[in-house]
């Protein structure tokens, strides 16, 4: 194998003996080769001891280890890890079945494929890299899903446009690598969503809120539902499907609203019992006059690096103490945090600032997570990003 090699600093292995994916640049001690991004390079300790194989990019996390075997990967490498990805899926019961056909195929270091999303809509594979060698490998990857899906595959988009970093020597574009469908209905938990990969955030939906939405459901029947973020209105079909006596679903964009209303159309919802408003979430809450006991925040990533964490905290305070000081009394507050740099344990002692400065008696009655097919290696707890909390405001 003739490939640049990677030597780290003494004492900066410990966390890839422990099989943690990621070599930061700062641990790097000297380099034999000039790797172009996206190339794999082998990575050693300072002793010169094996630790692993990865690709190489330019960036803070300097390698993503995909092998901790030498090894040349090769079309059948990738695929095997692809197929190991669809038996997981195939063993939570997603690739079967009858009421949800939109699930994530490949969920990064969770599925040893780091820098890697590969997302499902009912026919159609999603490919979003987040690293240049993931993106090199676009083809082989279409043709690998083609063989594992067979005619149960129609489509593979790859867009990783806006999931790469911009300074890249590669021209990154987004393109149909199979097929040329923009777009599919798609049952999650028996309820449609249009879904259109190549307009549509991320890769078209947020799959990972699928139990979550589920439990607002179940505890939207005869309450006054407030969605805000929407998007896509995940949670106000639940809601509206449950009973909820009203639904106002708000997010800043004019577009989400369309496909919110979009989607209640779908499902055939009591439009009477719901309305959507293009407006900030910050504004509409202060503004508010509308009762609401049950209130759903699932805000974007307030931050997407360390250098932005503590203003991102402030942000989820902020959000947080409004929306306890607005609900009413009895109320059940859904709150989420999807910023990786915001860990757990971070996320909920924000939310308990905001109870205290709300002064409003507060009680957790979930946590919540992501679902399965998002699943962590437990050698890389980052890749728990979703965090949420169920409270009850008394």
């Amino acid at each position: 194998m003739n490939r640049a090699s990677i030597i780290l600093k003494s004492g900066k292995d410990e966390a890839v003996l422990r099989q943690h994916p990621w070599v930061f640049s700062g641990a790097i001690k000297k380099m034999h080769g000039e790797p172009n991004e996206g190339d794999i390079v082998d990575v050693y300790n300072n002793k010169e001891q094996f630790l692993g194989c990865g690709h190489w990019q330019d960036g803070s996390i300097a390698v993503r280890i995909f092998s901790f075997d030498p090894i040349e990967p090769d079309y059948q490498f990738w695929k095997a890890r692809l197929q190991q990805a669809y038996d997981m899926r195939t063993a939570l019961g997603l690739t079967q079945s009858e009421n949800t056909n939109v699930y994530r195929l490949v969920h990064a270091e969770g599925d040893s494929l780091p820098g890697l999303i590969i997302d499902f809509y009912n026919g159609a594979a999603v490919i979003q890299a987040h690293s240049i060698g993931m993106y090199l490998l676009r083809h082989d990857l279409s043709k690998a899903l083609r063989e594992i899906y067979g005619n149960n595959l129609h489509t593979v988009y790859a867009k990783c446009q806006e999931s790469l970093p911009k300074n890249s020597n590669e021209e990154i574009i987004n393109e149909f690598l199979f097929g040329n469908k923009e777009s599919e209905i798609v049952l999650e938990n028996g309820n449609q969503f249009e879904v259109n990969w190549v307009t549509g955030q991320k890769t078209g939906f947020f799959i990972d809120q699928r139990f979550n939405r589920q439990l607002v459901g179940q505890y939207s029947k005869n309450r006054n539902v407030l969605n805000t973020y929407c998007y896509t209105g995940g949670f106000s079909i639940y809601a509206l499907q449950q009973g909820a006596n009203l639904v106002h679903s708000v997010d800043s964009s004019a577009k989400a609203i369309d496909l919110t209303n979009n989607n209640v159309k779908i499902n055939a919802c009591d439009t009477n019992r719901h309305q959507a408003f293009a407006i900030d979430t910050m504004s509409f809450l202060q503004e508010m006059e509308q009762s609401y006991d049950l209130i759903i925040l699932d805000p974007p990533a307030f931050a997407k690096h360390r250098d932005v964490r503590h203003q991102a905290v402030q942000g989820y305070k902020r959000l947080n103490t409004i929306a306890l000081n607005k609900i009413a009394k009895g109320g059940i507050l859904f709150t989420f945090s999807c910023s990786q740099v915001v860990d757990r344990r971070l996320f909920e002692s924000t939310i308990l600032a905001a109870a205290i400065q709300s002064g409003r008696k507060v009680k957790i009655l979930h946590h919540l997570s992501q679902p399965a097919d998002h699943p962590v290696s437990i050698y890389h707890p980052e890749g728990e990003y979703l965090k949420g909390l169920v409270l009850y405001v008394e």
